[in-house]
């Protein structure tokens, strides 16, 4: 089967690498000639785990392409799946305005029945939308489907190549034949496709970020309520997570959770509501909540210090939003630069993948970028670790201590053991522990 991918980002890039590895013919389309030229040349343009392997092999095996030009890709293919960019705008809605252009200039490039999937995270009625593009240009007919992705940045390629579900929302039995036929790779130990209307697919994808988002500020709160009762959160944690009914995933307390998806998915969910009349309090509650704790490592530095960060050092541990990609935005680390900035500190940092677009989106002036983290961490007069990457989960704290100024952690994520910390002579503070 021929397909085409609108958009080589997180979603477009492992999607259609994915889909090449399952044996079809794919196309990875980009507006920017500098990003397709680098992936003609192999370059991989995001931190992804295994997807430098997957897009070599793939090339190699001449089932991968790269083109600036969507008249190029669509022509002959049986599927053209968009993953375009679909940023928050000012009043939170998305941006679908990558979206429709694609779908337009799909339509124009249509040569036979094609199936137009929108796999961008895209509100509910979108598709009609979408049909409505493909119409104002198409001589050729079409159906239009919704196949929103479940990609964990960190993970992705995992989650492509043995997905726990694929939501596949049409109603043309063509297209439906079609986007089994696609998947059919991941199809070979049970059939993990789930077909239903466009809305409801369109629907699925912003509800599930919701509920996960929803797990998280709630375990932030109870963290709060932990400090001040004298509870462990990581207990409660155990306590609840081994219930069957609510499982122990996504109930980790921590500084807050950023990325490309949580918040701008949230935000979109909520005005999707607000335009319906519908009030969705616990989905405004959980992103009000997240914002508040994106700001509380900083507030616990300076409440530390007396409110004051004049002449100190702070080194910042991870600034990724998560481990194992280089992604930044909404990262609650860069929440944590701009309040040690703003109180008189100078901050160092260290990650191990996301260093480049720091510099990109701060500048050289702003954070002192080191390429070790002991090195991050000589001379400061606290240490935040706000990304738990694997090499930063258990630090040597006698090599800490001698060579901080002053022996004070501050664990964004609870994956330090307090009474090592404690006991090396350090002073310790975790997320809702005593």
């Amino acid at each position: 089967m021929k397909i085409a991918v609108i958009g080589t980002g997180y979603v477009g890039l492992v999607s259609g690498t994915g889909f090449a590895d399952f044996g079809h013919e794919v196309t990875c389309v980009d507006i920017d000639p500098a990003r397709v030229a680098a992936l003609q040349r192999g370059e991989i343009p995001i931190y992804e785990p295994g997807l430098p392997e997957l897009v070599h092999r793939n090339a190699k095996a001449g089932r991968l392409r790269f083109t600036t030009q969507i008249a190029e890709a669509v022509p002959g293919a049986s599927i053209a799946m968009i993953a375009v960019g679909t940023p928050s705008a000012d009043d939170g809605s998305a941006d679908l305005s990558a979206v429709l252009d694609a779908a337009r200039q799909i339509g124009a490039a249509l040569t036979g029945f094609t199936v137009v999937v929108t796999k961008s995270t895209v509100p509910v009625g979108t598709a009609d939308r979408v049909r409505e593009a493909v119409g104002a240009t198409a001589k050729h007919p079409f159906a239009v489907a919704s196949n929103p992705e479940f990609l964990k940045e960190g993970d992705a390629v995992n989650d492509f190549l043995k997905p726990a579900r694929v939501i596949v929302g049409a109603e043309d039995p063509r297209a439906i034949a079609l986007m089994r036929d696609a998947y059919a790779g991941i199809m070979r130990t049970g059939d993990r496709v789930q077909v239903m209307d466009i809305r409801s697919a369109e629907l699925t994808k912003y509800a599930a970020n919701a509920m996960l988002a929803t797990r998280i500020s709630f375990m932030n709160e109870l963290a709060q309520l932990a400090e001040v009762v004298g509870a462990d959160i990581e207990s409660v944690r155990k306590g609840i997570g081994s219930d069957p009914r609510i499982g122990a995933k996504f109930l980790f307390a921590g500084a807050g959770f950023g990325g490309s998806c949580f918040p701008k998915d949230l935000r979109a969910l909520l005005h999707t509501a607000r335009s319906h009349d519908v009030a969705l309090g616990v989905v405004d509650a959980v992103e009000r909540a997240n914002e508040r704790q994106k700001r509380v490592l900083g507030e616990r530095v300076l409440a530390h210090f007396g409110g004051r960060l004049d002449g100190r050092r702070v080194a910042v541990w991870g600034l990724a939003f998560k481990p194992e990609t280089d992604d930044i935005r909404e990262s609650p680390a860069l929440v944590l630069v701009d309040q040690l900035r703003a109180a008189g500190a100078r901050v160092a940092g260290y990650d191990p993948a996301a260093a480049a677009n720091v510099r990109a989106a701060l500048g050289t002036d702003a954070i002192d970028l080191a390429s070790e983290p002991y090195a991050c961490a000589t001379g400061a007069d606290a240490l935040v670790l706000v990304t738990e990457w694997h090499e930063l989960r258990h630090p040597d704290f006698a090599r800490l201590k001698s060579s901080m100024r002053t022996p004070v952690l501050f664990d964004g994520r609870n994956v330090w053991s307090s009474t090592e910390a404690r006991s090396a002579g350090f002073a310790y503070y975790g997320i809702g522990r005593p």
